[in-house]
């Protein structure tokens, strides 16, 4: 189910932008730093029967960020263009975890080695072959995705998010 990609791939604009895409659609919402808007957010992503896969929150005394990655990124568009909610969006790399010793060392080395800048990562609710997923912000996504390919790691895509069914697979 994971699609590859290499540096001698073709992808055409509608491959680049569909869900077999070797990167996963993050949302930046903007929120209050009150209580309850984060509860407001997420009763709404999920009142939508939508899952969230990924959740990250980044607050300052007067707003909040909230990443946000969910099964199915055009439900959750649509949801919050509706909403009214200030967002944006932006691609993270999901990454499966290697089944050695130190699997997310083994991530950032492979992108270190590339000398690409890491700017935050965090676990994605996903699981296959009993390994666990990050999501990789990087500041070069298509070179990032030639080194994390080029050392055989594996991805998640939209695909993999929109037919996942097991939050413990």
């Amino acid at each position: 189910m994971s699609a590859g990609f290499g540096e001698d791939d073709q992808v055409d604009a509608v491959t680049a932008r569909g869900r077999d895409w070797p990167c996963l659609q993050q949302f930046i919402v903007f929120l209050e730093n009150k209580v309850g808007a984060l509860h407001e957010l997420l009763r709404k992503v999920e009142r939508d029967d939508l899952k969230i896969m990924a959740l990250s929150i980044l607050d300052s005394s007067d707003s909040a960020i909230a990443r946000l990655i969910t099964n199915s990124y055009e439900r959750t568009r649509e949801l919050l263009k509706l909403s009214g909610l200030p967002f944006t969006e932006c691609e993270v790399i999901g990454v499966l975890l290697p089944d050695v010793d130190q699997p997310h060392s083994n991530i950032c080395g492979c992108l270190m080695s590339a000398e690409l800048n890491v700017h935050y990562v965090y676990p994605l609710m996903y699981r296959r072959d009993r390994r666990g997923a990050v999501a990789v912000y990087v500041d070069d996504v298509d070179e990032a995705l030639r080194v994390l390919k080029e050392q055989q790691h594996e991805f998640v895509t939209e695909d993999d998010l929109l037919e996942y069914d097991d939050m413990f697979g």
